[in-house]
């Protein structure tokens, strides 16, 4: 695949597209001084990056006052295993990219998960859904092997906010919650996507809704995460 020009990505990224459907991907960047050193937090880098000899050490995720901050390296989900929920419940927490784009060419996503099990193993399963700073979601999961909600390239809505320029700041307010039989992902209190319960609990899909919830970064992405929080009705 060919290398896009740094125009070409500029311009795409101003108009919004999205990132997957243009954009060639960079070479993982390991973390200087990476590992997790926020208390009672663990994480996983995925098992493409995995396998390309990555591991969580690449990445950072550390904690500074309220806040989660988060280098990677490879792409990584990140738990703190006393965090779980049940039933029905809404899990939600700010993401703030401090300077957008400012560690990779194009677009990257970030948000939260929900429903995780066994996870760090070769048998995890969980739901994500994450926000670009293009105004741009994308909703996909592990059941181990990746699994695609709304298509392989996300898609657009205008309750994402975009950043106005790349190095610029760009804050989402991302959640899942689950509620009798459906399963939506809300970016900025707007529900952005909706799925039936059956859509997302399936062979090679989630083996509950119920599990550990956290956070997910694609490669290459710095923010700070505050609020992450679960209420129940």
């Amino acid at each position: 695949m060919r290398r896009i020009s740094a125009v070409a990505v500029l311009t795409l990224t101003i108009l919004g597209l999205p990132a997957l459907a243009w954009a060639q991907e960079e070479p993982v960047r390991a973390v200087g001084g990476g590992g997790i050193s926020a208390p009672g937090w663990q994480g996983a880098v995925d098992a493409r990056d995995a396998a390309r000899g990555h591991a969580i050490k690449d990445t950072k995720l550390a904690k500074e006052g309220d806040a989660l901050h988060v280098i990677t390296g490879p792409a990584a989900v990140y738990w703190n295993p006393a965090n779980t929920a049940q039933g029905d419940y809404t899990v939600k927490a700010t993401f703030t990219e401090p300077k957008y784009m400012n560690l990779n060419d194009h677009p990257h996503p970030y948000g939260v998960f929900i429903g995780g099990n066994d996870l760090g193993t070769d048998h995890q399963s969980l739901l994500y859904c994450e926000a670009y700073g293009n105004g741009t979601f994308i909703v996909r999961g592990f059941g181990p092997a990746p699994f695609r909600m709304n298509g392989r390239e996300g898609e657009s809505n205008a309750a994402v906010r975009r950043a106005a320029a790349p190095g610029q700041p760009v804050t989402q307010e991302i959640a899942l919650s689950v509620k009798g039989d459906k399963v939506a992902c809300l970016i900025n209190g707007t529900v952005v996507a909706t799925y039936t319960r059956a859509d997302v609990v399936a062979p090679a899909k989630l083996k509950s809704t119920d599990g550990v919830y956290g956070i997910r970064f694609a490669h290459n992405t710095e923010g700070l995460v505050t609020g992450l929080t679960v209420t129940r009705p």
